[in-house]
């Protein structure tokens, strides 16, 4: 079964979902793609601002990963 529908996705970038009961329970996959306006940033343009979000955030991420690691502990 395939449901598909066109959302506006808000400025916080949270959609809800409410799946049809008729929807089977179990694994399903979920697509987005985007509807780009003429205006809309091109495939690079949005890379580019993918990768210097990572590599502005990369330390805090790195600090965090490392900080739940310490409150791990191996028992051989």
């Amino acid at each position: 079964m395939t449901i598909e529908q066109t959302v506006e996705i808000p400025d916080n970038h949270r959609i809800t979902l409410d799946i049809p009961p008729e929807f089977p329970p179990g694994r399903a996959i979920l697509t987005f793609a985007s509807v780009l306006a003429p205006d809309a940033v091109t495939a690079a343009e949005a890379e580019a601002r993918d990768i210097e979000l990572i590599n502005r955030n990369a330390e805090r991420l790195n600090q965090e990963a490392l900080d739940v690691l310490s409150f791990q502990t191996l028992e051989i």
